[in-house]
């Protein structure tokens, strides 16, 4: 009789057990299977997959208002929708991108300071003004490429036959160090663009730099001050369009849509591809469940109708890399970067 009600209560303890743990299938709880580290659970208290949990600051080195601020912040709205979070754009400014660039790498690897990386980042070891490299960070993804052209003032063209780049190379070979054409600030990207020319054909030009940018070369060269610049198709489009400046090339593997009649400088026999690039990095150290989270949402998000649409309008072009591949492209673009800088003297 006494191991019959020990039974019975036994049962009992059981059931009211299996009650409090939730064992109710209807209620929509899925039990808890295991401890907080079973499950992950970080030491905010929530776990790898519900991440991420609240919003998420996104440095750009630039200030706001230019190319690269105005391309990640609606890439940022494209992946905060993805991750279903608000994404803030921090304009980290100063000493030409690196604080910038070093405060993405100095965050905490928590997954909730992300950053843009620019091209400028392979310019800043070779200039010695900054250790830091694209190694520094674990990738997401390249968003951006806009290749750089050889865009001339029509006049002059017109007066010296020069049509396509062969003629403009001849030109030049026929007249070295004569020619001069226009960048931006001294090492950036459209300047270092002009030496990475001079290395792969072989002509000897002047590149002349513009500290306040590349809208003042453009307008020298549209006004005849200069006879050309290296910038990018949208950054000369309003003077192409007006008949200022003709663009001779476009240094990519493909015509541009902006303006699909401008071949590339491959299909006119020179091997020459180059371009500002900008991407999305974490600092070092970032969990595999996080970085896996963001690299979809960017996959995700470059694909979106909304990005797409606000690319086309800005003139700026989508070139998606994932990080295996984006880290393919900056290996060999810090090595192309620091051979053009020495050809420029920079090094």
């Amino acid at each position: 009789m006494k191991k019959k009600f020990l039974a019975l209560l036994l049962a009992a303890v059981m059931v009211l057990s299996l009650a409090a743990c939730g064992g109710d299938s209807g209620s929509g709880d899925t039990g808890d299977t295991g401890s907080a580290a079973d499950v992950g659970q970080d030491a905010g208290g929530s776990t790898a997959s519900d991440y991420p949990t609240k919003g998420i600051t996104v440095i750009c080195p630039w200030a706001a208002g230019g190319g690269t601020d105005s391309c990640l912040r609606a890439f940022s709205d494209a992946v905060g929708k993805q991750l279903g979070q608000t994404l803030t754009v921090d304009n980290r400014t100063g000493g030409g991108g690196i604080i910038g660039h070093q405060a993405i790498s100095d965050a905490d690897p928590d997954g909730y300071t992300i950053g843009m990386i620019t091209f400028e980042l392979s310019t800043y070891k070779p200039l010695g003004s900054s250790e830091l490299t694209w190694e520094d960070y674990d990738l997401l993804c390249r968003v951006n490429r806009d290749p750089a052209t050889v865009t001339v003032n029509a006049e002059w063209a017109a007066a010296n036959n020069i049509t396509d780049l062969q003629s403009y190379v001849d030109y030049c070979l026929a007249h070295p160090g004569d020619v001069q054409m226009g960048g931006s600030s001294n090492a950036s990207v459209w300047h270092i663009a002009g030496g990475y020319l001079m290395q792969e054909t072989g002509i000897d030009i002047q590149m002349i730099t513009y500290e306040e940018g590349a809208a003042t070369a453009v307008q020298n060269a549209a006004s005849g001050f200069i006879q050309g610049v290296t910038v990018s198709l949208a950054e000369a489009r309003n003077f192409i369009e007006s008949g200022h400046l003709i663009c001779l090339a476009v240094m990519d593997t493909e015509r541009q849509e902006l303006f699909p009649d401008v071949p590339t400088c491959q299909e006119q026999g020179f091997d020459v591809t180059y371009y500002v690039w900008r991407g999305m990095g974490v600092p070092k150290g970032l969990g595999d469940a996080e970085l896996t989270a963001l690299r979809n949402a960017c996959a995700a998000a470059i694909e979106t109708d909304e990005f797409i649409e606000y690319m086309q309008n800005a003139g700026l072009g989508i070139a998606y890399l994932d990080a295996n591949e984006f880290g393919d492209f900056l290996q060999q673009n810090a090595e192309d970067v620091a051979a053009s800088m020495e050809v420029l003297g920079l090094t």
